[in-house]
């Protein structure tokens, strides 16, 4: 059980590093067409795609990846808490 709490754990963790690479591609022109971040719009867009149908853009700035990352940080520490619980 240990061992699928380590998988998941370390999917988030990867993931969130994965959104951070994204959101910081955004500042390089023409980064995100090239093939690395063409598969990383693969993977993280869907994903931030559900909080921009609720967080419009302020301005010029999207914070949504920013509420994005939060969510995934808080689903992680959630994941964490319940295999605690469940375990001890």
């Amino acid at each position: 059980m240990i061992e699928i709490f380590r998988v998941l754990d370390f999917a988030f963790m990867i993931y969130g590093y994965a959104l951070i690479v994204y959101i910081f591609m955004s500042w390089f022109p023409g980064a995100r067409e090239s093939s690395f971040g063409q598969i990383l719009t693969k993977i993280c867009e869907p994903y931030l795609e559900q909080f921009r149908k609720f967080i419009p853009p302020i301005g010029m700035i999207d914070i949504s990846p920013i509420v994005g990352i939060f969510v995934l940080h808080l689903a992680r520490f959630g994941l964490l808490q319940f295999f605690q619980m469940f375990l001890f």
